[in-house]
């Protein structure tokens, strides 16, 4: 419960933390925005007058540096384009899958070496990818996979990083009893998985498929040592060929065109799925949550619990009586409701919900 200021002086003392961390909030959104604010400046100025100094308005030169970088010929900007967005979709798509299908592995079954396998998957996350480099480069040589996306995109299967943080979403947010309820009403495994708890982790999801999708957009390092071909290069690769391009031909004002047509897919990306990350981290960090997330009384409808949000009563919903032991299955059309009876008689006490929203 939030403290009430009692008089006037904790009142001025309160004003005067809540204005500290504003000032502080709006310096650091400054720092943050303000290099994107440059790059976007410079990117519409030539070379020399990028090379007269900073400048707070923009110059006429935008067209022109844009068709620059698209006439290039030695930088295929387009195909790099499209070479870094089917990299890092998939990656994407692949790692958060994986590592969601993995997390639920090592949370809903008990199995022989279930700590053990937790371990190693959170000791591989250590290993930095400077390390297995050189053995990376020399299997793919053999499996005549160079020069290939296939070395990219299918090693984003295993994702420790992305694993752990999946886990630590489950354990906040996914009640066993609804898999438990999945199981007794005749659901396999992958169904359950692909219905039920998918769309609980939906949060999760997209902040990792953003995560991942960033971080495979800017790697450098390893399509650097894998990829040989113009036409297969990705976008950080062609950035790094241009800097480093002949200093008489250099050109700052395609450099920085460059680099503002690199940033505005992960942009997009961050604007199509921003809604899903304070919710996902905040879910991601709840503890204690399991004991009654999934168990709502019912007064007067089925009740429903998508996230944080409070239970709202279910209009419309279609009953249907199961076979399933105790249970009676509730379906509507966004979500699907197991509602649990008391032994004596069949007055449902709770019901374990699954929201699609």
């Amino acid at each position: 419960m939030a403290h009430t200021p009692k008089n006037q002086s904790e009142k001025a003392i309160l004003t005067a933390r809540r204005a500290w961390c504003y000032l502080v909030l709006v310096l650091i959104s400054f720092l943050c925005l303000f290099f994107f604010y440059v790059l976007i400046i410079n990117s519409t100025r030539t070379h020399f007058e990028i090379q007269k100094g900073f400048s707070l308005m923009p110059g006429k030169s935008i067209i022109t540096n844009f068709r620059n970088v698209l006439t290039d010929a030695n930088i295929p900007v387009v195909s790099g384009i499209r070479n870094s967005l089917l990299v890092s979709a998939c990656s994407a798509a692949l790692s958060v899958y994986f590592s969601a299908l993995t997390a639920y592995g090592i949370y809903a079954y008990n199995f022989k070496f279930k700590k053990a396998a937790f371990a190693l998957i959170l000791l591989i996350m250590t290993m930095p990818t400077q390390v297995s480099a050189l053995g990376f480069l020399q299997l793919i040589s053999k499996m005549g996979l160079k020069n290939s996306f296939i070395p990219l995109i299918v090693p984003s299967i295993a994702a420790p990083t992305v694993f752990f943080f999946m886990k630590q979403y489950l354990d906040a947010s996914l009640p066993m009893e609804i898999v438990e309820a999945a199981r007794i009403d005749g659901a396999g495994e992958f169904y359950t998985f692909n219905k039920i708890v998918l769309p609980i982790m939906k949060p999760a999801l997209a902040v990792q498929a953003i995560f991942s999708f960033v971080a495979s957009w800017n790697n450098y390092f390893i399509p650097a040592l894998v990829l040989d071909t113009a036409d297969k290069k990705t976008l950080p690769i062609l950035i790094a060929q241009l800097r480093s391009a002949d200093f008489l031909k250099f050109d700052m004002g395609k450099v920085y065109m460059m680099v503002a047509i690199a940033i505005l897919p992960v942009i997009i990306v961050y604007l199509l799925l921003s809604k899903f990350i304070v919710r996902g981290v905040a879910l991601g960090g709840v503890k204690g949550e399991n004991s009654d997330r999934g168990l709502r009384p019912k007064q007067g409808g089925i009740f429903w619990r998508s996230g944080l949000q409070d239970a709202r009563p279910a209009q419309g919903s279609k009953r249907m009586q199961g076979t399933a032991r105790g249970f009676n299955r509730t379906i509507t059309p966004s979500f699907l409701c197991y509602s649990i009876a008391k032994p004596p008689g069949n007055t449902p006490s709770g019901a374990l919900c699954i929201v699609d929203d």
